[in-house]
């Protein structure tokens, strides 16, 4: 059950021949594969472009009618491997998945079928995951695309150039029978725009004609001699016939603009940010026309040298556009310069950030600085004094007003009380290495929880506690705990986790987080998703595959708010004399899921007049004692501060806000904690019967009975 369905936009994917798309940057490449006459789709799901596998897994139906296989692949590895399929056989075909953690899971893969090239055109799409917004360690794509020697496209977020880029870069990978790789960002994911569409393109030759006519060319596979001449293939012949291709069919872009002596060359995907930078500079307008020529590289590797000695020619200076670190693009331009001698002035990162996220307004003030230093009078735009930055004062105005809030687990999520139990156990037992893994049950590291020490990679949790195998008489008496999701479970930890620690006869303890899905990517379906599912092979336990490998200690928990349960389990797991790694199953399913499955049927079933009860928690004001180990233990949003109603007592305290979902774990915590018996539950009840509303007034007068003959009391009690 994906975050978001794409059911009503793919219809769009079956407009024809001069018909008008509109929609979303996704939704467009889709479009692209379609036209392009691919025969199969596969990836891995994981942000920026998790939604382009949602579209595609929506479309599924359509590519179906078109003979066109579609697979959500296991890994990126198990996606990349797909495109095997392209190196005997004239079929093209597309992958795609988050970089540069996904190429880094391909790169076997990748590297194997660069070597070896491809008949078919081959096409992987990357959504280059850089910047703020990002969740993994700062890299690029371009680094590998150089290493393995795969042709990167990088559109400008524009739809028309974006299709076009698409068509032809499998028409780029059969002509040069190399893989290509077009590298998305988030804007390019989602921007909106519309271009003219073509027919959908049935694949010519099939994959049925493949089996039916298998074609088998040693001289493909990287075994020795062939390793050895795909690398002089790779420079003699591919790599010229690539130039040939960019160059004959424009693939780059130049802007020409009035102020000839210097110029900008930047990234395809830099384009839209850049212009506007300039139009706030007043030296570009909003439809793109620049006043500085601009050559935009929709095809970052490979250069194309006589385009950029065309480009440069007669330049005093250019600036490279070129996100993040190290600076290919910059260094190769210098060198493609330096030997046709010519001697323009390359700029780049001494005007622009070394690292870090190219955004409008370091984008305008590194365009400001280049400008100035060639044509001071046309700075005007530009940031006229570098230490008058509006956002720094509005930063400074909000240190110490309002306080930071790190990412957290969402409302209700089934993974608080897992780690809330840790906390308590650790009361007990003390603190434990723990190794932690990709996943939403990565928020743990941070407050409040504060566990975790070191993550490696999807599935790599309990690997990453590997060393930690201690033996013989310096055995410790403590065990290291690992914890992985069940996504990352199923793409890399049953083998390089699990099946590692049975293989070493590890003694630590792997908790496997299993909420259904793989949540943090978007809620697709895994195999040990809980519910059936008409086309995926769903509910395949997790418990049953560790002990297939070798586990003998394993337990399934299958409500992780049984906060005592869960204690008890891992205090038993981290006490007990059983050899071997110990594994525990904790499941409940993801609240975001389970929500976007419950309120549509719950406000149906109000609008049809039915009988709903929904639970929700509060705290007494008078009762609680101020002491807010409710929160620091369970961390939920929905949990804040409030005045004290008690005019003697200064200390806040805890009020539950209407997002609360009535999961129950606060009211756990404070039982398992031992603390204020404050937190209460109510059930709203929206159209009661007649016995509920009678109910409801008996409770009224009995209370209000209580409550008047408190009051008489109180005088009495005051006098004495």
């Amino acid at each position: 059950m994906a975050e978001r369905s794409f059911k009503d936009e793919v219809q769009s994917l079956k407009l024809g021949a001069g018909d008008e798309f509109r929609g979303e940057g996704i939704l467009a490449i889709t479009k692209a594969l379609l036209e392009s006459g691919v025969s199969y789709v596969g990836g891995y799901q994981g942000a920026p472009i998790s939604h382009l596998m949602d579209v595609l897994a929506d479309a599924e139906d359509i590519m179906a009618e078109l003979g066109i296989h579609f697979e959500s692949s296991a890994s990126e590895a198990t996606a990349a491997a797909m495109l095997a399929a392209s190196v005997h056989y004239p079929l093209r075909g597309a992958v795609t998945f988050k970089s540069t953690v996904g190429t880094n899971v391909a790169s076997d893969a990748l590297a194997n079928l660069a070597s070896g090239g491809v008949k078919g055109g081959a096409m992987i799409i990357v959504g280059e995951d850089y910047g703020e917004g990002s969740s993994i360690m700062q890299e690029r794509s371009h680094a590998f695309a150089m290493k393995s020697q795969i042709w990167l496209l990088d559109p400008r977020p524009n739809l028309p150039k974006i299709v076009e880029c698409v068509e032809k870069g499998f028409e780029l990978s059969e002509a040069t029978n190399t893989p290509v790789m077009l590298e998305v960002r988030i804007r390019t994911c989602h921007v909106t725009g519309r271009f003219k569409t073509k027919d959908n393109v049935r694949p010519g030759f099939t994959l049925k004609d493949a089996l039916e006519n298998p074609v088998r060319d040693v001289n493909r596979i990287v075994l020795p001699p062939a390793s050895y001449l795909h690398e002089k293939e790779k420079i003699e012949v591919r790599w010229p016939a690539a130039v040939t291709f960019v160059q004959k069919h424009g693939l780059n872009e130049v802007f020409d603009g009035d102020v000839s002596d210097i110029g900008v060359v930047m990234q395809g995907g830099m384009y839209n940010t850049g212009m506007r930078a300039l139009e706030l500079m007043g030296l570009a307008d909003a439809y793109g026309q620049s006043r500085v020529p601009v050559y935009v590289l929709n095809v970052t590797y490979p250069l194309v040298d006589a385009e950029v000695i065309r480009f440069a020619t007669g330049k005093r200076a250019i600036l490279i556009v070129e996100e993040g670190q190290p600076e290919f693009i910059e260094q190769a331009i210098s060198t493609i310069l330096r030997r046709a001698d010519l001697q323009t002035k390359v700029h780049g990162k001494d005007m622009l950030p070394m690292a870090g996220e190219y955004t409008g307004q370091v984008m305008k003030d590194g365009f400001g600085r280049f400008v100035r230093s060639y044509h001071p009078s046309l700075a005007t735009g530009s940031v006229a004094n570098p230490g008058d930055n509006r956002l720094k004062a509005a930063l400074a105005s909000l240190d110490g007003n309002v306080h930071g809030r790190p990412p957290s687990f969402c409302t209700g999520c089934p993974e608080r009380p897992i780690f809330t139990a840790m906390k308590l156990v650790e009361r007990e037992l003390g603190q434990h290495h723990v190794s932690c893994d990709i996943g939403c049950h990565l928020f743990s590291i941070l407050p409040p929880f504060n566990i975790g020490a070191t993550t490696m990679g999807y599935g790599l949790g309990g690997a990453g506690a590997a060393a930690f195998n201690v033996k013989g008489p310096d055995r410790p008496s403590k065990r290291s705990i690992a914890i992985m999701g069940d996504g990352g479970f199923w793409h890399n930890g049953l083998v390089s986790s699990v099946g590692n620690a049975v293989f070493n006869k590890a003694d630590g303890v792997i908790i496997v987080v299993d909420n259904g899905y793989s949540a943090a990517t978007g809620g697709q379906d895994i195999l040990s998703s809980h519910h059936a599912s008409d086309r995926r092979a769903t509910q395949q336990s997790i418990e049953t595959a560790v002990r297939g490998i070798g586990v003998t200690w394993a337990r399934t928990l299958p409500n992780t708010y049984d906060l005592k349960t869960m204690m008890g389990t891992l205090r038993e797991a981290l006490t007990t004399p059983a050899e071997g790694p110990k594994v525990i199953v904790a499941q409940s399913e993801c609240m975001l899921n389970r929500q976007r499955r419950e309120k549509p049927l719950v406000q149906k079933a109000i609008g049809d007049g039915k009988r709903v009860v929904r639970e929700r928690y509060g705290v007494d004001a008078d009762t609680c004692t101020g002491d807010h180990s409710c929160i620091r233990l369970s961390g939920c949003p929905s949990l804040t501060l409030a005045p004290n109603p008690d005019p003697l007592r200064k200390d806040p305290v805890t009020r539950v806000i209407n997002s609360c979902v009535g999961c129950g774990l606060c009211g756990e915590v404070a039982h398992a904690a031992i603390l204020c018996p404050s937190f209460y539950r109510a059930s709203i009840i929206n159209n009661p019967t007649r016995w509920d509303l009678i109910k409801a007034d008996i409770r009224r007068r009995v209370i209000g009975f209580l409550q008047r003959r408190l009051e008489r009391r109180a005088p009495r009690q005051a006098a004495a």
